[in-house]
């Protein structure tokens, strides 16, 4: 019975398992997305998960731990810089799972896992079409006035400007 081993062996050996999950996940947090298969991707999404929330802890041991996993250092230095303020309210979900299809050799079902991105100056949308509405008028109202403004001071810059006198032709007799 298997009671209590967790993770997918996915005919390999545990030491190529072991290593693509590291170079996996080590790609996940380079480059923020990475493309592979359905069964890899969820147990990514496993080692991911785990691997950020020893992030945000932040200790030493964490970092000690994470480098264990982790192939390139400055994508642990990058991971644990940014997890607190990227992650720190979140409690698990980091990562999304995007099923894009099948691939075209051999039918195989492919994902993409994606970091969570959390955006802190995007500003809430309007629930209501009325209210997206207003925002919007509103919107145009302030890029009229700021035209308007602009136009308007360019006008004075050109009335501030001294009239040009034409010079008075003497006659040489």
């Amino acid at each position: 019975m298997r009671h209590g081993k967790a993770g997918l062996k996915i005919g390999r050996s545990s030491s190529h398992r072991k290593a693509m999950f590291r170079n996996m996940v080590t790609s996940l947090f380079k480059y923020d997305r990475i493309t592979t298969t359905d069964v890899k991707a969820k147990e990514l999404k496993r080692w991911a998960d785990d691997l950020i929330t020893l992030a945000k802890r932040g200790d030493l041991h964490a970092q000690r731990q994470a480098l264990a996993i982790i192939t390139e250092k400055e994508v642990a230095y990058k991971l644990f810089n940014e997890a607190a303020d990227r992650y720190g309210d979140i409690h698990g979900g980091y990562t999304i799972i995007a099923k894009i299809g099948n691939r075209p050799g051999d039918a195989a079902p492919i994902s993409i896992v994606e970091l969570v991105a959390r955006e802190k100056s995007k500003p809430l949308q309007p629930r209501s079409r009325k209210a997206a509405k207003t925002a919007e008028t509103k919107k145009k109202v302030e890029k009229s006035k700021a035209e308007k403004l602009k136009e308007e001071t360019k006008e004075v810059s050109t009335e501030k400007q001294a009239p040009v006198v034409p010079e008075t032709q003497t006659e040489n007799t």
